[in-house]
């Protein structure tokens, strides 16, 4: 299962979080973890360069995209190699997002409600649903999908 994708800035804010299966006395906890975690990784790393970490028996998958730092949270089958692929969706459907680049931070903000729909499509509570860009886009325009 998916536990979590967030979105932080490079202070350690988050902009977008998404939790499933985790109760709510320990989002707080993760939330903080995650900042640190990226706070002492994330300093002068490549865009889309993957970091692994391990925490209470679950995988965390994070990576620096342009001005945003992205941190993926999954157990039992989402183990590091399935959220390396989660995170490649969710990079490439954002910088599709924002134009084909990795977003700035201001980017990021200005495109905030199609990327939390592209967000809401690629992992629906706590499973991958979509990877597949194209399906992605018609699905954010809100028109039904087609199959060919």
């Amino acid at each position: 299962m998916l536990l979590a994708v967030v979105v932080a800035n490079s202070e350690g804010n988050i902009l977008v979080e998404r939790f499933s299966g985790v109760p709510l006395e320990e989002r707080l906890h993760w939330r903080s973890f995650l900042v640190k975690l990226g706070a002492e990784n994330l300093k002068g790393a490549k865009t889309e360069e993957l970091f692994i970490a391990s925490h209470k028996s679950v995988s965390v998958v994070y990576t620096v995209l342009g001005d945003v730092c992205l941190y993926v949270v999954g157990k039992d089958e989402y183990d590091e190699l399935a959220l390396a692929e989660v995170i490649f969706v969710i990079t490439s459907t954002v910088k599709d997002v924002c134009g084909g680049k990795p977003p700035t931070e201001r980017m990021f903000l200005d495109k905030y409600g199609k990327i939390c729909l592209c967000l809401d499509e690629i992992v629906w509570e706590g499973i991958l649903e979509n990877t597949d860009k194209d399906r992605i886009k018609r699905l954010i325009r809100l028109k039904p999908p087609t199959e060919f």
